[in-house]
């Protein structure tokens, strides 16, 4: 009798076994289902699918994967859509950047040639198509150099060098440009060595784009340049007494092709503090603005130091 009970206890045990195990593979059967739905959603190009599962499902890390791989793609097109318009964008501020100072320096020399202006007229239309030539050549050289660096083909050569020599010599030839152009300066740079592992040609542009931009953009009077260091890293900062920058373009002034002035006469290529901004990341570095409209603007590079 006993055997008897426990036989069929035992069956009793195999065959919810059995069921479970039935219950389990129908259960995944489904699951799989839904997956190959959401595979071919994916594929189709729906990125909002998504697979849910129960914490005790078998495919439960399948489904987590397979979600993970739907929102990296989704993120990845949403950038690069983000790029495209970018892009667009830029043609069209390129486009507008370009033709303007051509067509009108095309004005000035068709102007010339045909003989409409004569003797001092004629002197004074040179000068200007010569300038705006210049400005023109400016913008190209500086857009051929950020394409280089957004596109990561800029070679860098870093070597330890003392930045405060490097600086010294570079701002000795910005003194006559600042004298030119009524700035009072004030340079700040310590006697003593301090290592900073640089590429020299990169670290010039950026000080000349940080001092280039005073004199175009800040109708300041006095501009000073500054360098201390702290245990690791160096600290430049350039400032200066003019006009500002507003609260609401502070936070996009690194951008590419973003002007503060944004009448259609501003100056500059608005691509020198986004050429900065990325010369100071190769370095491994960090370059912020402050700005107080009507009082002051400073800009503040950190480099780290050779250690």
């Amino acid at each position: 009798m006993d055997i008897n009970i426990y036989l069929l206890a035992g069956l009793i045990l195999a065959v919810l076994i059995i069921l479970h195990l039935t219950l389990r593979l129908i259960h995944v059967r489904q699951q799989l289902s839904f997956i190959k739905e959401a595979l071919e959603d994916l594929k189709n190009g729906n990125l909002n699918r998504r697979v849910l599962a129960g914490e005790n499902d078998l495919t439960k890390q399948i489904c987590y994967d397979i979600n993970d791989i739907a929102i990296s793609n989704q993120l990845r097109l949403i950038q690069q859509r983000q790029a495209e318009q970018a892009y667009k964008r830029l043609m069209t501020s390129l486009s507008h950047d370009v033709k303007t100072p051509l067509a009108s320096l095309v004005g000035y020399l068709e102007a010339i040639e045909n003989g409409l202006v004569t003797g001092t007229e004629r002197d004074e239309y040179i000068h200007v198509a010569a300038d705006k030539a210049n400005r023109l050549k400016d913008f190209v050289t500086a857009l051929f150099e950020w394409v280089k660096l957004d596109a990561g083909e800029q070679i860098f050569h870093f070597e330890i060098f003392d930045i405060n020599e490097l600086s010294r010599n570079i701002i000795a030839e910005w003194i006559p440009l600042l004298e030119s152009a009524g700035l009072h300066y004030e340079i700040e740079i310590p006697e003593q060595e301090c290592a900073v592992r640089i590429d020299p040609n990169a670290y010039t542009r950026i000080i000349n784009n940080l001092l280039q931009n005073i004199i175009i953009h800040s109708e300041a009077d006095h501009m000073t340049l500054c360098i201390a260091e702290d245990a690791q890293r160096a600290k430049i900062t350039v400032s200066d007494n003019g006009k500002g920058i507003s609260p609401d373009d502070l936070p996009h002034i690194f951008e590419r092709m973003y002007q503060c002035d944004h009448s259609r006469f501003a100056k500059g290529s608005g691509l020198g503090l986004s050429i900065a901004r990325e010369l100071v990341s190769a370095h491994k570095g960090k370059i912020t603005a402050a700005s107080t409209p009507g009082t002051e603007t400073s800009f503040t590079v950190l480099l780290p130091k050779a250690l």
